[in-house]
């Protein structure tokens, strides 16, 4: 249930094992945009540990490794500078762009298994008779009206996940403070030759820069992000509206004329804004034959730049444990569980420590969260995931 990287490596992975997938997302059509990232090492061993080692050698090809962490402050004068720490005998970390892992997973996934503008909307799980032999089966109901029945249904729909309601209703968000701006825009001169450049205030991250390398057309492309600290908008009529503004200019104004530039240069439609949120840690990750994966299971604050490589972990330990329990889907979930629960807890609680001990107004007023309480998505909470 849902097409980003977590649940459509989900899908790869298990049509390679010859199971009946089918992959269903809220969108009408499969999604391939999206912004920068810096996709760290054990990403990348994840997917050669899962079988995907071709997709790898791909995205290494195609991708910018990181070579340089820049810290300035903002007049843009350096504070350090750290090459990364890169090792000959395993995968570099790459700078790049969302779009060119969502596409080459594609090209992997048999599409006719893709139901496009289908969002979950109720799940109900029919216990087996007794003495009749059989597992637990699953009714799933989807907007779009279709009706999908099956052994094990798998959210990876993001952070807004309508199945982690179902597996963990206790479930809760916690704002992390600050209004997010991520922009992408062709250029070959701000920074180059896999440079990552960290702009800080007193306590934290004010703005980032990475270089992406060249595309296909041997354009140059550079991805930035902005952090606005600020309360969260008491109404969702407020929330839409600011997540449709461009940055502030005053704030914007603090940094170096080069990277004002730089952001005036990007296109509106090369920009996405979003509220940044986490949730807490979650007591189980599966229930029954329903399971979670990626965001829906564990989204983390990007502060030690997890999240995407904690999904692909999960998406492959998943996948093992399937194949390594034929036909006893409730084994391999409760397998599932045991393994990753304790490790996403631990990133999770890393990520968030780091996050507010770097530059979160303690001023900065949290809003009321609970399992009745979600914010808004503004449309650009990913929503990913698979059914199968």
């Amino acid at each position: 249930m849902g097409a980003g990287t977590s649940g459509l490596t989900l899908a790869v992975l298990l049509q390679r094992q010859g199971h009946d997938v089918t992959l269903f997302e809220r969108a009408a059509q499969p999604r391939t945009q999206g912004c920068g990232i810096l996709l760290m090492s054990r990403g990348l061993v994840a997917l050669d540990q899962a079988g995907l080692g071709g997709i790898v050698d791909e995205l290494v090809a195609a991708a910018q490794p990181v070579r340089r962490f820049c810290f300035r402050n903002l007049r843009g004068d350096p504070i350090s500078s750290e090459p990364a720490n890169e090792n000959p005998s395993r995968r570099p970390s790459l700078l790049i762009r969302r779009s060119l892992i969502l596409n080459r997973l594609w090209s992997a996934f048999d599409a006719t298994a893709f139901w496009g503008g289908a969002a979950l909307e109720t799940v109900d799980v029919q216990q087996p008779l007794a003495g009749s032999g059989g597992g637990p089966r699953i009714t799933a109901t989807f907007s779009d009206g279709c009706r999908w029945c099956g052994d094990l249904l798998v959210g990876a729909d993001g952070i807004h996940s309508t199945l982690a309601a179902v597996v963990a209703p206790e479930r809760r968000y916690h704002y992390l403070g600050d209004r997010v701006w991520r922009g992408l825009v062709q250029d070959d001169q701000f920074c180059c030759q896999g440079d990552f450049i960290v702009y800080a205030r007193g306590r934290g991250i004010y703005a980032n820069i990475l270089d992406l390398g060249h595309d296909e057309q041997g354009k140059a492309w550079t991805h930035w992000g902005f952090f606005c600290e600020e309360v969260y908008p008491a109404t969702a009529v407020l929330r839409r509206q600011r997540l449709a503004e461009p940055p502030p200019p005053a704030e914007v104004g603090k940094l170096p004329t080069d990277v004002q530039a730089l952001f005036a240069a990007t296109p509106a439609t090369a920009l996405v804004c979003n509220y940044s949120f986490d949730i807490d840690c979650l007591p189980r990750l599966t229930l029954g034959p329903l399971a979670l994966i990626g965001d829906a299971a564990h989204a983390m604050s990007s502060s030690q730049a997890r999240g995407m490589c904690t999904g692909l972990e999960d998406a492959g330990v998943l996948a093992a444990s399937i194949a390594a329990h034929p036909g006893d889907p409730l084994a391999a979930l409760a397998a599932y569980d045991r393994e990753r629960r304790p490790i996403v807890h631990d990133s999770q609680q890393r990520s968030r420590q780091i996050s507010e001990r770097t530059g979160r107004r303690r001023s900065i007023a949290q809003p009321a969260v609970g399992p009745a309480w979600t914010p808004d998505s503004g449309g650009r909470g990913q929503r990913t995931g698979d059914g199968r």
